[in-house]
């Protein structure tokens, strides 16, 4: 990730309070990562009524167990239910919303008015979170919600510094704002090119991310008034195959080459981690992080250098620093190019990616630490990936661990040396040049 230019906002600054760090976790792995690596609160998603139905999801069992283990640390579990309903939707929904209630989830996150009133009269304990799907961009717009009795709103990604300022100085309500992820390119997720491209709903959680797809071009060819086609554009016909003509007399041009990359129209990625005090002083309550489809590594490496950087921020404000080391760490997660969405101006042509996508990630999650031997500096070692004797890797931890090494000699649980851990979970142990915390992950650099 390149720097960034320098904060352009210059408006009304309301507080210093501490920001919840909200974090993805599309299972109990990952939330427990999530919430280890410094999440404040959790989103997650049921077996219902949510947006992303490909995730693994949890089922009521797993919501206890996620909630009992993010009450240790002082987190809260949020559920996503902010789907679109039909009709056929609503029958069960009482039922889900009192079991989620039971489950001791903090809070669903909804964007259908049907399925907030049902969540205030069925599951009064749930509080019930507007979802960004329903495009709150004013405070208006925010009041009426407030006035709903709602407890907090979260923005549409579209929404600007200087108007969230302007929500703060005429509504008093928690704000929940994404700061980090990627963004949808078309409003808010009203998006219906997957209805239309495969059937699969965007707003009842079957969206087919069809803007990331790759795509050929054409131009209708010119004619005259007698049907001429121009030998030029027969011969560009001719060079790239194209579709048949719409009509007799009308070439299609190709846009593109054989040997050139096809167009995609996917936004490029939100990053908010060069801005941490503008976020903070216009009074954003919640940072939100994207990304329930996401590895494990990726989420615990964005909680993970957020949580720094905010906590930086609150122990000396005057004297805040962006560390470089930060920047290093997002990248190592990035999926995409990055940028500011819509915090400062509205993005342009520079803020999309019109050629495929580099998708992959750097650094693999190859291992995670479950013990360590302080006298013999030996750890025990989870395998998630591949790796091997003479690898170049990473360990990174919660509590500040960081420090590369050269894997060395590894062994099974019965002491056997090893020429590679292959199997995944494999019990490894190995040498490290510094302490190891349990929780902390090791990784190593893709090919």
């Amino acid at each position: 990730m390149e720097a960034m230019a320098q904060p352009k906002y210059k408006g009304k600054r309301y507080r210093l309070d501490k920001p919840e760090l909200l974090a993805p976790a599309g299972n109990l792995e990952k939330l427990k990562f999530a919430v280890h690596y410094g999440a404040d609160a959790v989103y997650i998603g049921g077996q219902k009524y949510g947006l992303r139905s490909n995730a693994d999801n949890f089922s009521f069992e797993e919501m206890k167990e996620g909630v009992e283990f993010a009450a240790k640390y002082g987190a809260k579990v949020f559920v996503a239910t902010n789907i679109y309903a039909h009709n056929e939707d609503i029958e069960g929904i009482e039922e889900y919303l009192r079991s989620l209630q039971d489950a001791g989830i903090a809070a669903i996150i909804a964007a259908d008015p049907a399925i907030i009133e049902v969540a205030k009269r069925a599951a009064p304990k749930l509080e019930v979170h507007l979802s960004t799907q329903q495009s709150t961009l004013n405070w208006q717009a925010v009041k009426f919600w407030k006035d709903e009795g709602l407890p907090r709103v979260v923005l549409g990604r579209e929404t600007s510094l200087e108007e969230i300022a302007t929500i703060k100085e005429h509504v008093d309500i928690e704000i929940e704002a994404f700061i980090h992820g990627a963004m949808c390119s078309s409003f808010s997720g009203r998006c219906v090119l997957s209805n239309h491209f495969t059937d699969r709903d965007s707003n009842r959680g079957g969206c087919c991310q069809s803007c990331r797809w790759k795509y050929d071009l054409f131009e209708d060819g010119r004619e005259d008034a007698a049907g001429w086609v121009s030998e030029e554009d027969q011969l560009m016909q001719q060079a790239a195959p194209a579709p048949a003509p719409f009509k007799p007399g009308v070439t299609q041009i190709p846009l593109f080459q054989p040997q050139d990359n096809p167009f995609t129209m996917g936004s490029k990625d939100l990053c908010m981690l060069e801005h941490i005090p503008d976020l903070i002083e216009v009074g954003i309550d919640s940072f939100k992080i994207e990304g329930r489809m996401k590895s494990i590594h990726y989420v615990a490496t964005v909680v993970n250098v957020y949580r720094q950087a905010i906590d930086s921020y609150m122990a000396d404000p005057e004297n805040y620093v962006l560390k470089p080391e930060w920047i290093e760490e997002i990248n190592k997660a990035a999926n995409r190019p990055l940028n500011t969405g819509f915090f400062y101006d509205t993005p342009d042509h520079e803020d999309h990616i019109y050629e495929p996508e580099e998708k992959a990630v750097p650094y693999d999650f190859a291992g995670l630490v479950m013990e360590y031997d302080e006298e013999t500096g030996i750890a025990v070692i989870q395998q998630r990936n591949h790796f091997k004797p003479g690898d170049e890797i990473e360990f990174f931890g919660p509590d500040g661990t960081f420090f590369k090494q050269a894997v060395g000699r590894i062994e099974d649980q019965h002491g056997q040396e090893l020429d590679a851990a292959r199997h995944p979970l494999q019990l490894v142990r190995m040498k490290v040049d510094q302490p190891v915390r349990f929780f902390d992950m090791m990784r190593k650099r893709k090919n």
